[in-house]
């Protein structure tokens, strides 16, 4: 429907329907106008699989949904790092909500990996938010590609389950931009969601979806974002302030209360009506899009969209160590260990849980194998050791030529509504680890979990694959990875410290009451760690092959550029093993020599190439001004101070063996504003401003001169400290180690006029 004719349909609305417009009928549908002809439509969870309820609706994934296909949970398919892949999950996701009527999926979920315990990082993609906005767009881009919308959640700095209803982030503007705003900036300017879903939260004391700053100023004026904003589900507090600040869609239903404090507001004068109107056209907007966009030919093929499941877990796998022992031969004597074998853990707990149709585990797809054997070794609803089932796994491994034990996290240690209070894995499962492992040395660990787990016996085994939680289809990718039949190709997309305790965050994390301080900043994942040089378990990006890969022949197509400028850089990928295999390919950007705070390099690329034995490709990358700047509180807007940059490509953020630099000159200048405070050696650095602030210092004791010394008593004053003096006097200090030539008066006219020119 064209916008003059959602207008003219909202000028026969009733002031009473427009407010009811603004929250839901029920828990997942908008109200319909009868009178009007407006349709209700349905929304759904979903981030990884359609969770459309049938019968009795709730928000925590209680009750029944139809059975559906549940797919790679994000923490997998960002490891994925491929944007092709997720796309066309997002397709397959686009054509059941046709099938099924839904007009938009409430997701991605893109919240930054803060820390390891947030109980909902199983949804989330990642530490860095270059990654996330890149693979939340491409969900988005699949998804829409079928007329179906997507709810890129939880905007904004939603990191923590505990009190996320009430708490209040405490962010300061540079973090909130380089690392919070940054991972939905990217997917909404570039791929336009349907929806944005505002977040429980507070920021800075005021709740988000109250926050006109977020919902209107940088979401909409600054990203171009034209859809609805919806509330996260119970997250309204005040209904009138809400739609001031942006938000349109409360859901779930409100029983009426909500719609009859928008009438009042208006009519006593406190709310326009045409902010109402507006909301409403917002809505109606993106319900017509669907309702005038339907595919009467949908069809939700479960099982072939199951096998689209298995293909995607494919590339979400992690090889995260291989000593040798994988792939495994498919004739050797082999024990499979641990309840994940026959009943994985493949999807994480709350609103996102799917109704699987089926579920295929490792064992399903080896159990009809005499040479393979299965042990239980551990309970996961428990953590008891149970000696009887470790003394049965001791002996299954020790029969075998290889022991391959699926462990994990079970649904009781990280799911929505609480944060993990530890980063272990139960103890029943490590001490089943360490005494298989010392039983038989040729021991791998498959891990089922939602994110990072210390590993005490990381050296006590051969091998250890990240599963993730990788969807129904999990054991036959997991089995393919295995024995060979695919090359595993996922990449961390976050940092596995070694503790807890090596966590930025972990001092502050879950906060104090109602407030959380974010005063790790910019300093989140491989930022911190590469900054402090820390030692991980495994870093950002890492994940090995069954084949290697060379890089050479780095090349840029300009040695200098401006901050408006972009610049192509090249690299050529060789695989120099002998089987085919996709390599992720990562390039970083480091900045040499900075006057403000930064990483030691940043993710501003990334790209996914498959290659056969001896095979080169050219990968290419362009950069822009975003590649090299950073968030000036200043001028409130992305600067790049003139300088060197180096362009790092590789493997892994610990693994980039090709570099080189380029200049980078700024076409902004900053403003400036001396006072008699402002240092000497600030001032000299201003060529302009230079040229006065030296004559005044002639003569003065602020003057460097000949700083030779004589004697023993004269050597104590040194050229350095003398130099660091001046550099740290406020300009003030002529006044009172000069030669009493200049007043106060005149000092203050210099620096008026340095400030005018």
């Amino acid at each position: 429907m064209k916008t003059e004719d959602i207008k003219a349909l909202i000028s026969r609305m009733t002031l009473e329907e427009k407010a009811g417009m603004c929250s839901g009928a029920d828990f997942w549908r908008t109200k319909a106008v009868e009178r009007l002809g407006i349709p209700s439509v349905m929304v759904s969870d979903g981030p990884h699989g359609l969770r459309k309820q049938s019968d009795k609706a709730d928000h925590l994934g209680v009750n029944d949904s139809i059975e559906a296909v549940c797919f790679p949970a994000g923490c997998g398919t960002a490891a994925s790092f491929n944007r092709d892949l997720i796309t066309m999950m997002g397709e397959t996701l686009g054509n059941e909500c046709q099938a099924e009527g839904v007009s938009v999926i409430l997701g991605p979920a893109t919240n930054i990996k803060r820390s390891p315990l947030c109980g909902r990082n199983f949804e989330y993609y990642s530490e860095d938010p270059y990654l996330a906005t890149e693979i939340a767009g491409a969900l988005i881009k699949g998804v829409q590609s079928k007329n179906v919308g997507t709810s890129i959640k939880h905007y904004l700095a939603n990191n923590q389950e505990t009190r996320r209803m009430s708490s209040s982030s405490e962010v300061d503007e540079r973090t909130l931009r380089e690392i919070y705003l940054a991972a939905f900036e990217g997917a909404i300017k570039k791929e336009k969601p349907w929806t944005v879903m505002c977040s429980y939260n507070r920021i800075n004391g005021v709740y988000v979806g109250e926050n006109k700053e977020y919902l209107t100023k940088i979401l909409r004026e600054e990203w171009g974002f034209d859809g609805y904003v919806v509330s996260d589900w119970g997250a309204v507090s005040d209904r009138v302030k809400n739609l001031e600040a942006g938000l349109d869609l409360e859901m779930p239903s409100s029983h009426g209360m909500n719609d009859k404090l928008i009438v009042e507001a208006v009519k006593n004068g406190t709310l326009s009506e045409e902010v109402v109107d507006q909301a409403c056209e917002r809505i109606l907007n993106i319900i017509y899009r669907f309702v005038e966009n339907r595919d009467p030919n949908a069809v939700f093929d479960l099982d072939k969209d199951h096998e689209i499941a298995r293909k995607i877990a494919e590339e979400t796998i992690v090889l995260l160590k291989n000593d040798g022992i994988l792939p495994l031969n498919e004739e050797d004597e082999i024990a499979f260990i641990g309840k994940y074998a026959k009943k994985p853990r493949y999807q994480g707990g709350g609103s996102s849980h799917i109704n699987s149709h089926k579920v295929t585990s490792v064992w399903d797809m080896v159990s009809h194998k005499k040479n393979i054997t299965f042990a239980q070794g551990f309970n996961d609803d428990t953590d008891e050791i149970d000696e009887t089932l470790i003394k049965e796994a001791i002996e299954a491994a020790k029969k075998a030529k290889v022991a391959v034990i699926f462990a994990g996290l079970p649904d009781a240690f990280e799911s929505e509504g609480f944060d993990r209070s530890h980063m272990r894995m139960p103890n029943c499962q490590n001490e089943l680890i360490r005494r298989v492992a010392e039983a038989q040395p040729n021991t791998v660990v498959v891990l089922h979990n939602g994110s990072p787990v210390e590993m005490p016996w990381v050296n006590d085994v051969k091998g250890i694959v990240e599963a993730y939680l990788g969807g129904q289809a999990v054991g036959g990718a997991c089995t393919d990875i295995l024995f060979g039949k695919v090359n595993p190709s996922a990449k961390l997309p976050e940092s596995f410290p070694i503790k807890l305790e090596d966590n930025p965050s972990y001092l502050f994390y879950i906060g104090e009451k109602d407030k959380v301080e974010y005063r790790e900043g910019i300093f989140v994942g491989y930022r911190y760690y590469d900054k402090k040089k820390m030692e991980v378990l495994f870093p950002f990006g890492h994940g090995l092959s069954y084949t290697t890969f060379a890089y050479s022949n780095i090349q840029v197509d300009k040695s200098s550029i401006t901050d408006q400028d972009t610049v192509t850089v090249s690299v050529d990928v060789t695989n120099t093993g002998n089987r085919e295999g996709k390599e992720v390919v990562q390039l970083y950007v480091r900045d040499v020599e900075s006057t403000v705070i930064r990483p030691e390099k940043e993710l501003k690329g990334f790209d996914k190439v498959e290659l056969r034995p001896g095979e080169t490709k050219k990968v290419c990358f362009k950069l822009d001004k975003r590649a090299f700047a950073y968030w000036n509180t200043e001028i409130h807007d992305w600067h790049v101070e003139t300088g060197e940059f180096e362009i790092l490509i590789g493997g892994s953020s610990k693994d980039l063996p090709c570099s080189k630099t380029i200049s980078v000159q700024s076409t902004v200048k900053l403003p400036v504003t001396y006072t008699m405070n402002t240092t000497i050696g600030d001032i000299m650095e201003d060529e302009y401003a230079k040229q006065y602030i030296g004559e005044l210092m002639k003569g003065s004791m602020l003057t460097l001169g000949d700083t030779e010394q004589d004697s023993e008593e004269e050597g104590a004053v040194s050229k350095e400290m003398t130099m660091a003096m001046i550099k740290y006097s406020p300009i003030r200090g002529i006044l009172s180690f000069g030669t009493g030539e200049i007043s106060i008066e005149e000092l203050h006219s210099i620096i008026d006029k340095l400030n005018k020119r």
